[in-house]
């Protein structure tokens, strides 16, 4: 991978079949990522968009610009030999997950949580067997053991380059529920994000908007998007 903002020296981008996946060049050049391995995708659909990404380039190069790239950088060099890590990172989450502590008030609010948030603890339940226990406030609660275990099994069924779009979701909402069930599309980027800032969007309608605290929000719903769109082209949408 390229150092930021450079100038552009390739003229030509294509895909290559390679025993690792999808290999893509430049000027017949294999890229290599950060760690120095063969930047290659899984899917043909994934290796065509990355692809598109390095051929849009203009003058200069502008990684910030390329988020496929860097979700399969982070697949081949942070996932792949740290899994087992962020694994246990992310199964964390269970334990203070953002869907199981609720506001005392005020009433809208609480109705505005209970409304968003129970059906996707019920969710976790049937789908994973995972039933985790709500409560009022933001004293810790400890939730049941077999639930953690079973939410630690389903982040682990993840291959590398899902564990990307889980690891993104799950940071971004701090609920391994909704990363989870962004992963398994049962839920999109922008319905996820609203979800998990019910109370950040509650506050804005009272207070109104801060600008620097809008950016921030913005830059988080984008990086969840194109955490979506990798999921898709994995899956050769």
């Amino acid at each position: 991978m390229l150092k930021p903002n450079i100038k552009r020296f390739y003229k030509s981008v294509d895909v290559h079949d390679d025993v690792n996946g999808f290999a893509i060049r430049l000027d017949t050049r294999p890229i290599k990522t950060p760690a120095g391995k063969p930047l290659c995708a899984p899917t043909h659909t994934l290796a065509e968009a990355i692809a598109a990404e390095w051929q849009g380039q203009g003058d200069m190069i502008l990684p910030d610009t390329m988020p496929l790239t860097k979700s399969l950088n982070t697949a081949l060099d942070r996932i792949a030999p740290n899994r087992d890590a962020i694994i246990a990172d992310l199964a964390n989450y269970a334990a203070s997950d953002v869907l199981c502590y609720r506001a005392e008030s005020p009433i809208e609010l609480v109705r505005r949580q209970s409304t968003a948030w129970d059906p996707w603890l019920d969710w976790a339940a049937e789908r994973h067997g995972a039933r985790l226990i709500a409560t009022i406030g933001i004293t810790h609660v400890a939730q049941p053991p077999e639930a953690l275990a079973r939410l630690r099994e389903a982040i682990a069924a993840h291959d590398d380059h899902r564990l990307v779009a889980v690891h993104t979701g799950v940071t971004i909402t701090a609920s391994i529920v909704l990363g989870l069930a962004f992963a398994a599309k049962a839920i999109t980027a922008e319905e996820a994000f609203a979800i998990a800032q019910i109370e950040e969007t509650y506050q804005a309608e009272l207070w109104g908007l801060d600008a620097e605290a809008e950016k921030a929000r913005a830059n988080r719903l984008a990086d969840l998007k194109a955490a979506e769109a990798y999921l898709n082209l994995l899956a050769g949408a």
